[in-house]
């Protein structure tokens, strides 16, 4: 069997006390934070299946709260993180759902921007050993895993549009591991999804900002330690 990264065989570094339950739900609370680029001023959290029926004994309500804060799944700040949320200004509520979902260990976000009022619903899934995937983003259906740094672009279904995407990518010498794409309907609204082997620069989120199609790009790199693309003189 072969394994993509040690993630696969000796799971995060964490503040227990379970990988599925509280590192992978720190994870996707940091994830849900970075899609919205701010920090929120409201976040309302509803768990489903395993989540909702153990979530205050495993602490999976603090990992979201902490993540949040954009805590790492390590951070020892973990098991005060409601505490400080509100201490920041942030209002956090959970609730438990009802109904079907596709892992038992499901998320759903509704977040506020403290800054500028923009709101953002995700759902994320806690599917062991501390690996997550987003499958939903403003009614966009994605599959965002966190184990890569990751470009989201929101742009108009355009003909051409992933042309220009894909073109500023090359000249910028990132490979893309990932593609996907989800539309509202044609001619519409559109979520373009970018695992990338390295962390993007600014200078690239730049230029996928300037396409005339494009609305919005954000970046989401649960890694620790980011660092800026070394040119070919003197890369390391």
């Amino acid at each position: 069997m072969r394994f993509k990264d040690v993630f696969s065989i000796i799971g995060p570094a964490m503040v227990g006390p379970s990988s599925s339950h509280t590192a992978g739900a720190a994870r996707i609370g940091r994830a849900a934070r970075q899609v919205l680029g701010e920090r929120p001023s409201v976040a309302e959290v509803t768990f489903f299946g395993s989540f909702a029926a153990t979530y205050q004994g495993h602490g999976t309500d603090r990992a979201i709260a902490g993540g949040l804060l954009d805590f790492p799944t390590d951070d020892h700040r973990l098991p005060d993180s409601i505490e400080l949320a509100a201490e920041a200004g942030m209002d956090i509520s959970f609730a438990q759902g009802t109904g079907l979902f596709p892992h038992p260990n499901t998320v759903r976000l509704r977040l506020t921007g403290q800054e500028t009022g923009q709101v953002l619903t995700l759902t994320g899934i806690s599917i062991g050993g501390g690996n997550i995937e987003i499958v939903d983003i403003d009614g966009f259906s994605v599959k965002l895993t966190g184990m890569y740094p990751t470009v989201l672009i929101q742009h108009m279904d355009y003909l051409g549009v992933l042309a220009s995407v894909t073109d500023v990518m090359r000249k910028g010498e990132f490979n893309i591991g990932h593609m996907s794409l989800d539309r509202k309907n044609r001619s519409g609204a559109a979520l373009t999804v970018l695992e990338l082997d390295e962390s993007a620069t600014v200078e690239l989120l730049e230029a996928l900002e300037s396409l005339p199609a494009v609305t919005s790009v954000k970046l989401v790199d649960l890694n620790e330690g980011r660092r800026e693309k070394p040119g070919k003189e003197g890369a390391t």
